[in-house]
């Protein structure tokens, strides 16, 4: 068996408000603070120089303005969302372990919104699409959902997410030591 050569690079959007106050955010459409636009446009000197052969974004504003600024017109893909917080959307960890001890997305359920599983069956298929590209792939996206998606690359549940600490503006490349999917760059 030959060692796959395609790569998927990861990048968590710009920092928004809700994002700095530490706030859940899933569907709630913010855009990026300025110090987000910032750090976005950025990443453009960051990924310039490399060819991506698939370019996906989630469809929300802040990942969208963050693929923008990057550089790259991305096609859209739901699967790309962040995880739905339902109940919890908006509301910090803190807030939330005042009733509910321990509180975390990886551990507990949250109210109204996605599980595990759900998650876990949509980042199977951005995995699925990555490993059937012809070559490098970029996606930009949220915080849990690619937490949750290097875990579904290495094979692991989503749960183990709650391993990969990942900042906005930051990137990740996942790829393969010979023929096993590895962390190959992270939170970068």
């Amino acid at each position: 068996m030959s060692e796959p050569t395609n790569r998927l690079w990861l990048v968590r959007h710009g920092e928004t408000e809700w994002s700095r106050d530490h706030r859940h955010t899933s569907v709630t459409d913010l855009d990026l603070t300025e110090a987000g636009v910032d750090v976005a446009g950025r990443l453009h000197e960051r990924l310039v120089d490399h060819e991506f052969n698939l370019v996906l974004s989630s469809p929300r504003l802040r990942a969208r303005r963050t693929a923008e600024l990057a550089g790259f017109e991305p096609e859209l893909d739901e699967d790309l969302v962040e995880w739905a917080y339902g109940d919890y959307e908006g509301v910090t960890t803190a807030e939330i372990r005042k009733t509910v001890p321990g509180w975390t997305v990886w551990t507990h359920p949250v109210p109204g919104g996605e599980s595990e599983a759900d998650v876990a069956e949509r980042l199977d298929r951005v995995v699925a699409r990555a490993r059937d590209a012809a070559g490098d792939v970029l996606v930009f996206s949220h915080g849990h959902a690619l937490r949750a998606l290097v875990a579904r690359w290495l094979g692991l549940p989503v749960a183990d997410g709650r391993l990969f600490r990942l900042d906005t503006a930051t990137l990740g490349v996942l790829g393969y030591e010979r023929e096993t999917p590895v962390v190959l760059r992270w939170n970068c």
